[in-house]
């Protein structure tokens, strides 16, 4: 009897094993600051994330800043800035004769390297630079240089940016809106001297092949002069634009504290209520500045030891919930004001709906979203919070349990079933027939 039940659960377990078993955005907080300025977009560079915006979408002309794209798509087609060499020629600069563009004075046959042709761009913002270059670097053809904008512009997943030109000068086709010149802007931060040439508020052009003497050129965004109503000492750089078509514009940087932030302002008022001039969007740009630094702040939201979610747990001894925790620790942008109990962290539903052990420490089993009054913060991995050993016993119990379940084991039970009781009925018929035979017998012997 021993042997019998050896053999089988060895048969039991062999069967178990060899049968499959069933088995963390951004957000922008809305603030009583007085803007007139018609777009803008306020996004912190540290957690790459807007806080504000304004009409972000909505398309409208870049004017100037437009030469924020010229000088990626230059850099990135120039191997050597500093020592290549381009000639200014008189056609390409004559064709911005009778529009009132912004120029930085190069002169016909100047011989300029790349580098100073950017600061000519940049810093005073000259058309006659802009128009220089796309032409070097579009091989004669300004309007490949063109192309490679919109190229880079759809690269950067700008969806409603579209570029005719190199400066910025009004073209129904020519436009961009707050939130695609973000991404232009921060992807251009990244790039070499960017940053280095638009934070210069001065550049000395050094004497050229037909220009004997130094020339001063002095940058356009007043919020780096000291001397100036628009002064805000933490702005650096990037570019400024105007044009009657698109009114005030301007891209900038502030960092202070450890914050650093990127805004980028379309279509401020260029006269205040008394018709004297303005820039407006000067002024709502250091308004914004302010705001955020006085009061917006890091919070950790999430850390490495707060549950966020429990699933049942099988094959383990003793243990029948596996808790999840945060991959890691999460930090966020939030008003200084802003509870932390106000943070609401919601599993998602890639959450497994259960775990069989072994289960490893850290093993990914699902996100989590945070989001603060109804805004999206991000989205955190979650893991298992500890080692989870398999029980033996169980997984054998457990094996067996599927088998005694499966379908084909109940139809081989089933038809046992049946055949036994043939089996029964054919037994009894049989044994009828035998005792009957035997009174037969019985009775002739007689």
């Amino acid at each position: 009897m021993r042997k019998k039940l050896i053999l089988l659960l060895s048969f039991v377990i062999l069967i178990s094993m060899a049968c499959p078993l069933l088995s963390v955005q951004a957000a922008t907080f809305q603030n009583d600051v007085e803007t007139s300025t018609k777009s803008l977009y306020l996004y912190n560079v540290d957690f790459e994330t807007p806080v504000y915006e304004k009409n972000a979408q909505e398309r409208r002309s870049p004017a100037s800043t437009t030469k924020i794209m010229t000088y990626i798509i230059t850099i990135e087609n120039v191997k050597d800035p500093d020592d290549t060499l381009v000639t200014v020629t008189k056609d390409v600069v004559d064709q911005l004769l009778g529009t009132g563009s912004s120029m930085s004075g190069v002169l016909p046959d100047e011989q300029l390297t790349v580098t100073q042709l950017l600061h000519c761009l940049m810093i005073p913002s000259g058309n006659d630079a802009a128009m220089v270059l796309a032409n070097y670097v579009g091989g004669g053809n300004i309007q490949t240089f063109v192309d490679k904008m919109n190229e880079k512009a759809r690269e950067l997943g700008c969806a409603n940016t579209h570029f005719t030109n190199p400066h910025g000068l009004y073209n129904e086709e020519h436009y961009t809106t707050a939130e695609d010149l973000t991404k232009i802007a921060r992807y251009a931060m990244d790039t070499p001297k960017f940053m280095e040439i638009t934070s210069k508020m001065t550049y000395e052009l050094p004497p050229s092949n037909v220009r004997p003497t130094p020339k001063i050129l002095e940058n356009t965004n007043s919020m780096m002069l000291s001397s100036s109503v628009y002064y805000y000492q933490y702005v650096k750089g990037i570019k400024t634009g105007w044009i009657d078509e698109a009114g005030k514009c301007l891209v900038s940087t502030a960092s202070k504290d450890g914050y650093s932030y990127l805004c980028v302002a379309l279509g401020g008022l260029d006269k205040d209520d008394e018709g004297e001039k303005y820039d407006g969007s000067m002024v709502d740009t250091r308004r914004l500045y302010r705001w955020a630094f006085e009061n917006l702040e890091r919070k950790s939201i999430v850390t490495l030891d707060k549950m966020v979610a429990e699933v049942p747990l099988e094959l383990a001894w003793q243990k029948d919930r596996l808790q999840l925790l945060p991959k890691e620790s999460v930090q966020a942008l939030l008003p200084k004001d802003v509870e932390l109990a106000s943070i609401t962290i919601t599993p998602n539903d890639d959450v497994v709906e259960s775990v069989t052990a072994p289960v490893k420490q850290g093993t990914i089993l699902g996100t989590a979203t945070l989001s603060y009054a109804n805004q999206v913060l991000g989205t955190v991995d979650l893991v298992a919070a500890e080692d989870v050993n398999r029980s033996e016993l169980l997984y054998i119990l457990n094996g067996a349990k599927k088998i005694v379940t499966s379908k084909w084991f109940l139809f081989s039970a089933a038809l046992l079933v049946v055949l036994f009781i043939v089996y029964l009925i054919l037994s009894t018929i049989y044994t009828k027939r035998n005792k009957r035979r035997r009174k037969v017998k019985k009775y002739r012997k007689l």
